[in-house]
């Protein structure tokens, strides 16, 4: 991949309905996320190989008012097949002229989106989401390229535009900060992965005025904090990862407003599968950011950190009367930039009566897919009827409730089997007594 480019203000007003625009394309003047990064963009200046310019917009509604602030630098690697049919990659870089038709500050019907249009039929679509507890997502990016651009896909087999959709489900941005992200971070999507970094955004801007307050990305946040993950990867042909250490629980709670909703403790440690590789990681919870949201048919427990880009915990009624784990989603990265991204929503897990915890103190393993089990350790959670910010009677787990019943059986055993001992030693101490009072 290469990146990098010239600096160079352009303005631009957007035709969209109450909202305008300024703009400026131009490669950021901070440091690059790594020094390895940053030599690979060096080496494509220098060979005048490709470049790709920033992407800044400042989004203004009808008083004027900023209601939203994006600033990003990209490329793409695509993926295509050739009329030889073979398979080449290609990068694609944002050119120094865009347009930004589209683009809205959001309303009551529609949500806040960045549309940008560049080269022979290139478009990059992104729109963001408001969540219930005062926050903001970063949903869903579409960058749309064009296969009939023949300089960009020589010999392409297949002409046309063709849509790479990557949901981003970012963590949860409070409303009053801007999400910042110097490092890069890539995302896999249909045909192409996307690769981004140097980037600031806010959406909702209240009051006119882009926060001074940053909501930091994990990757920033590893460079000057302890890493949240303990990561142990051993080379190995089965699929068995290696024993660790039984990870600390952690403490975990989600608000509503000034209510808490959802209450969970528990160890986590995952169990990664990759291309033969088993890596066991511990999550360590003095590190690990919370997010989330409550709802009265849905609740979800999100945590960050470096390495983890989010683990989704999401839990649903059933019946009216019961809740359990239903979903879920969980995003990693690991220090060669491979990352992994697995989502299961049809789960059945952590099951208990409304107005009431689950608890299980015993290992739990989430098959959650083939290349990610998650075991969970001292486990309680109630992600509905939270009182006073407290658990609720718990419902054992299985597993609990087998060992409280296996313990007194186990107690009754070890007594009669000293019973039965006492017994047989007084029967063979009686005979012994008699037989040296016998006459001779």
């Amino acid at each position: 991949m290469c990146a990098g480019g010239r600096r160079r203000r352009l303005s631009r007003a957007l035709p969209a309905p109450g909202a305008s625009a300024s703009s400026s394309s131009g490669s950021s003047s901070s440091g690059s996320p790594s020094s390895g990064l940053a030599l690979l963009r060096c080496c494509c200046l220098v060979l005048g190989i490709c470049q790709s310019y920033a992407l800044e917009i400042n989004l203004t509604d009808s008083k004027n008012a900023t209601c939203l602030y994006s600033k990003w630098q990209m490329t793409f690697t695509v993926n295509y097949e050739t009329t030889g049919n073979e398979t080449k990659n290609v990068t694609v870089t944002v050119p120094e002229n865009v347009t930004y038709d589209g683009s809205s500050c959001g309303d009551n019907q529609t949500v806040p989106q960045i549309a940008v249009q560049f080269g022979l039929g290139y478009s990059w679509n992104l729109n963001f989401t408001k969540e219930e507890n005062n926050s903001y997502s970063i949903d869903t990016i579409v960058f749309t390229y064009n296969t009939s651009d023949n300089q960009t896909f020589p010999e392409a087999k297949e002409k046309g535009q063709i849509l790479s959709i990557v949901e981003i489900r970012k963590a949860r941005i409070p409303l009053n900060k801007i999400f910042r992200c110097h490092s890069e971070e890539s995302f896999v999507g249909d045909n192409a992965t996307h690769h981004y970094w140097e980037t600031m955004v806010q959406a909702f801007i209240q009051n006119g005025t882009i926060s001074k307050e940053e909501f930091i990305c994990g990757k920033d946040r590893a460079s000057t904090t302890a890493a949240p993950v303990t990561t142990q990867v051993v080379p190995t042909t089965t699929a068995t990862p290696i024993p660790q250490e039984k990870p600390y629980p952690g403490k975990y709670a989600v608000k509503n407003g000034n209510d808490t909703c959802l209450l969970a403790t528990m160890g986590l440690q995952l169990n990664v599968t990759q291309n033969k590789v088993n890596s066991v990681i511990n999550i360590n919870p003095n590190v690990t950011e919370v997010t989330g949201s409550c709802n009265n048919e849905t609740a979800e427990l999100r945590l960050s950190g470096s390495n983890v880009k989010y683990i989704d915990f999401i839990f649903a009624v059933k019946n009216g009367n019961r809740f359990y784990l239903k979903e879920v989603n969980v995003s990693l990265t690991f220090v060669n930039a491979s990352d992994l991204n697995v989502a299961n929503n049809n789960l059945s897990y952590w099951d208990a009566p409304l107005g009431s915890s689950y608890m299980c103190n015993r290992e739990q393993t989430l098959a959650v897919a083939e290349t990610l089990q998650i075991n969970t350790f001292d486990l309680r959670v109630q992600p509905f009827s939270v009182v006073a910010g407290k658990y609720s009677t718990a419902e054992e787990c299985f597993a609990d409730s087998d060992l409280n019943f296996l313990i007194p059986i186990a107690v009754g055993v070890a007594l009669g089997f000293l019973i039965i001992l006492v017994f047989i030693s007084y029967i063979i101490g009686r005979r012994k007594s008699r037989t040296g009072y016998q006459s001779v």
